[in-house]
């Protein structure tokens, strides 16, 4: 049996996101029912920079594959890195439930033989045959799942482990040579163009503020990107909102959308349909603002406040400026 527990430490922007260490939360005690250790993955072009700072996220090893067909994010590019990796190692893999991770983990998992959960919120279990559990029904029910294999892939929903704090000693780390090279690759990454984006990661933020058709146009946004600021907020949306062109579809929260998990969810003027409840009902406080007293967002709604967001928001915002200065 291979005892380990493999971590993907995911970068973006030269950084390491902050689902990482929520990984280490999740793998620790998987690891520890094991017998095995702990390791941490990271993959990419000058990855090696990064590795003495995941070496201090709380793992026991953490190793790099650092190539130059790297350089710019690809699935076939970073599957393939992870496989090598994974074939040599062995053991467990955990991934964050991100668009890389969802792009990349269904894919290794079948190059590996193995079975996967994806987007994992709580571990029911760390014994012989570990369980999980996870959303199901566009979040209307969850479903606990038990590995029968020795060896799986886990994809963790960011936000639902807390962060592991970071360790006074650093792992030891280590170089993989996995062949890689861009004339193996089918595919490349010639240009990225990226498009402007939150001050906050949707994703990983803590506090999300979001407006649906309530805001009644694009620069009803503007009602909620002070609140945002103030609160150091990522800004999301509905899907009727995205649809309607009031706003980027980057800021969609839903079944069609983003998933968010955040410590405080703020809604804005929307209704609350069941794709829209299925990207955020995991949040851990969830404050409603609607002019209708009967809309779907109160049922899961933990405050309640039935008003116009235009005369709401700027009185929130005001108020939490005195009480954060």
């Amino acid at each position: 049996m291979s005892q380990d527990v493999n971590v993907f430490v995911e970068i973006q922007n030269d950084e390491i996101r902050k689902v990482t260490p929520q990984l280490v939360t999740a793998g620790r005690p998987l690891a520890e029912a094991r017998g095995g250790k702990l390791r941490g993955i990271l993959i990419g072009k000058g990855s090696e920079r990064l590795a003495p700072e995941a070496a201090k996220l709380g793992f026991d090893h953490v190793v790099f594959v650092d190539d130059a067909s790297l350089a710019e994010y690809s699935s076939e590019g970073y599957a393939s890195a992870i496989v090598g990796a994974m074939q040599e190692l062995k053991g467990v893999l955990l991934v964050g439930n991100t668009s890389i991770g969802k792009d990349i983990g269904p894919g290794i998992a079948q190059r590996l033989g193995l079975g996967m959960v994806s987007d994992v919120v709580n571990t029911e279990s760390t014994g012989e045959k570990p369980s999980f559990k996870r959303p199901i029904y566009a979040g209307k029910a969850y479903e606990t799942i038990e590995i029968q294999e020795e060896d799986y892939v886990l994809s963790i929903r960011a936000n639902s482990y807390p962060s592991a704090e970071p360790s006074a000693t650093a792992a030891e780390v280590k170089k993989l040579d996995i062949p890689l090279g861009a004339e193996k690759l089918r595919t490349t990454v010639k240009e990225v163009v990226e498009r402007a984006a939150g001050k906050v990661d949707l994703t990983e933020a803590d506090i999300v503020v979001s407006g649906g058709m309530g805001v009644k146009g694009p620069e009803g946004f503007d009602t909620l990107r002070p609140l945002c600021d103030v609160l150091g907020a990522a800004l999301g949306s509905s899907r009727a909102a995205v649809l309607a062109g009031f706003i980027h579809p980057s800021h969609q929260v839903g079944q069609t959308g983003k998933t968010v998990s955040p410590s405080l969810y703020i809604a804005c003027g929307i209704s609350g349909a069941i794709q829209h409840k299925a990207g955020m009902s995991t949040s851990k406080c969830i404050v409603a603002i609607n002019t209708d007293p009967d809309a779907p967002i109160f049922e899961i709604a933990d405050y309640g406040i039935v008003g116009d967001l235009f005369e709401v928001v700027p009185a929130l915002t005001e108020e939490f400026k005195k009480l954060l200065s």
